[in-house]
């Protein structure tokens, strides 16, 4: 195992230190670590709160700030952060408009998120993301994985709480774009765990996993090698089957690395996923290429489509300043 590191037990320690570091005007770190919060707080709006395992980032920490999230709560590499980490964020960006809790489909993140969310006192509700197409079950979850969707999910709903919209509205918000969010993803390799040592599974020089999780959970199937037109043509094929969006759509396209993939690469996968979506009349109106939801330092992406309309493309175009997401005022 080679990765730039001190002591195996410190690793998510230390690199929360040195994110609070890098992006000290626009973040706080938390008592003892447990959450990472926007450091202008705004008074009397929703407070919005994420998090999950390590291993994924930029995804959460990188999305708190204006026009996104009050704060994110950070686990253990692919380990679910406990309810009290939670229950600290909620107390610590409060608002006074109640909390609104964005949780991906994980078996640990679902059943901490709502003991927290039982355990808070004040007005709170949940979005539950399940963007992943590619299998209905997996090792880590009952029914859809939440992946890369999150994202979008998180910014709009962030545009929204800024603005000044109330919990029931951003929660009936968030249920909507999680709807109209399908994604897919193919790793090329696998990724090491620090505590593991190992590869997370094994996977030959001339094979891909279709359909893979964020934590290298097995996809639909293990196939050779393909083009970047092919694995484009299974993937957007695949999300375009769940939405079933009507010819002239207009959509956000999220084309995501999972940490071991070039921008060169990921790139040449939006000329591709472009080809799949022109053909079927979808039309993109808005893009985002970059790694966003990682998995440590595999190889590989996932494609994200999200159905717009008007009043959502203004909440994706209204202002954002985060570590990772920053445009408009």
């Amino acid at each position: 195992m080679k990765k730039l590191i001190n002591d195996v037990d410190d690793v998510l320690a230390e690199s929360l230190d040195g994110f609070a570091v890098a992006h000290a005007d626009i973040v706080t770190l938390g008592a003892e670590r447990k959450f990472v919060r926007r450091k202008d707080l705004k008074p009397g709006k929703v407070a919005l709160i994420s998090g999950g395992g390590s291993g994924h980032e930029p995804l959460h920490a990188g999305f708190v700030g204006h026009g996104m999230l009050d704060a994110a709560c950070p686990g253990q590499v692919f380990t679910s952060p406990t309810p009290d980490q939670m229950l600290a964020a909620a107390e610590a960006v409060d608002g006074g408009a109640g909390t609104l809790f964005i949780v991906k489909n994980y078996s640990g993140d679902m059943m901490n998120f709502q003991m927290a969310a039982e355990m808070l006192t004040s007005d709170n509700a949940t979005v539950i993301v399940n963007d992943d197409v590619a299998v209905e079950n997996s090792t880590y979850t009952t029914g859809r994985r939440g992946v890369a969707g999150t994202l979008v999910v998180e910014k709009i709903v962030g545009a929204a709480a800024e603005r000044g919209d109330n919990l029931s509205a951003l929660k009936a918000l968030g249920d909507g774009v999680n709807k109209a969010t399908a994604s897919m993803g193919v790793a090329l390799t696998s990724c090491t765990v620090p505590a593991a040592g190992k590869p997370t599974f094994q996977i030959g020089n001339d094979e891909m996993e279709m359909g893979v999780g964020i934590h290298g959970e097995p996809g639909r199937r293990r196939v050779k090698l393909g083009s970047a037109d092919a694995i484009a043509a299974e993937l957007v094929g695949s999300i375009l089957k769940d939405l079933s969006m009507k010819r002239g759509q207009e959509t956000i396209l999220l084309v995501n690395g999972f940490g071991g993939t070039p921008m060169l690469e990921l790139y040449l996968m939006v000329t591709a996923a472009h080809k799949v979506l022109a053909g079927a009349g979808i039309k993109v109106a808005r893009h985002l290429t970059g790694s966003y939801v990682t998995s440590l330092e595999m190889a590989g992406c996932s494609i994200s489509v999200t159905a717009v309309d008007a009043a959502s493309l203004v909440l994706w175009d209204a202002p954002v300043h985060t570590a990772v997401l920053r445009w408009g005022a």
